[in-house]
């Protein structure tokens, strides 16, 4: 096995532990059944007090052999770490892990801070959990609809049924606050946190600040052709990205050269290359 592969398979397992502990501290012991496969475990453990842990791999279960059928046996096996490592972990920790709050409005905020920060590196390592990702991934090859659209319309349903069979309607809001708090939390760990900006530089006096960009600051710069649609007469707009600590001193720069300039500054949230981060293979 690979480095590559062993460092993914250490950060998936570090995700489903983070999973398994925002299931087990905060969402099942106050009743918030946030969608998925976890969420109607967690509405039978109540109802008939089955295992949560067990009962997501029983659910999982047929999803697998029909994975396997409609995408393949290496989509089915990738999900099988994951989510038999999830289930027997939910199942372990919910013997001896302490249960830290009992307000909902807490748990629901807290349980999807983790459920995201989990399911985040899970997926940010290229592997899975099943549940109603893979549900979703083959009722697109059915249905042809966008996968989020999908796992929007399960979720739903999971949670409709929360509130029917736990007679509260709060808790069924509380488990729409985690869904997205935890939806968030996945776009930010795939994504990164914005730490740069990219600079986009319109101006006439291009060859000056970009050499200013190169040397004062020993940031790279690319210029792109452009052509003003109210003018007419084409020009050149400068492509750079700094650090936050380098904004300020970039927009001096800027109209110390040139007090016309139209500057367009945008979030990045990861950059890779030569004065940032290394491709690390993660993903």
């Amino acid at each position: 096995m690979s480095w590559k592969m062993l460092t993914g398979a250490f950060w998936v397992t570090i995700g489903v532990v983070i999973t398994a502990l925002g299931l087990d501290l905060f969402l099942v012991p106050n009743k918030i059944a946030a969608g998925g496969t976890s969420g109607i475990a967690t509405i039978l453990h109540y109802l008939i007090g089955t295992p949560v842990g067990m009962t997501m791999l029983a659910l999982d279960i047929p999803l697998y052999a029909l994975g396997i059928y409609r995408l393949g046996l290496g989509f089915g096996l990738r999900s099988l770490y994951g989510s038999v490592s999830l289930a027997i972990l939910v199942d372990v920790f919910s013997l001896f892990v302490p249960v830290p709050t009992r307000d909902p409005l807490l748990a629901s905020l807290f349980g999807g801070v983790l459920i995201g920060l989990g399911l985040g590196l899970v997926f940010r390592f290229r592997g899975t959990t099943g549940g109603t990702d893979l549900a979703a991934a083959i009722m697109r090859t059915y249905t042809g609809i966008n996968i989020g659209q999908l796992l929007f319309l399960v979720d739903g349903i999971v949670v409709l049924a929360a509130g029917l069979v736990f007679r509260s309607w709060e808790l069924a809001l509380y488990a729409l606050i985690t869904i997205f708090i935890a939806a968030r939390v996945i776009d930010m760990v795939q994504e990164g946190i914005s730490y740069a900006k990219a600079f986009f530089i319109i101006s006439n006096h291009t060859d000056i600040i970009s050499g200013r960009v190169l040397k004062d600051l020993d940031r790279g710069a690319t210029a792109l052709k452009g052509r003003g649609l109210f003018t007419g007469s084409d020009r050149e707009v400068i492509l750079t990205v700094v650090n936050r600590s380098e904004v300020s001193r970039l927009k001096e720069m800027v109209y110390e050269v040139d007090p016309r300039a139209f500057i367009i500054l945008a979030d990045v949230r990861e950059v890779l290359g030569e004065g940032f981060k290394e491709y690390g293979g993660e993903k």
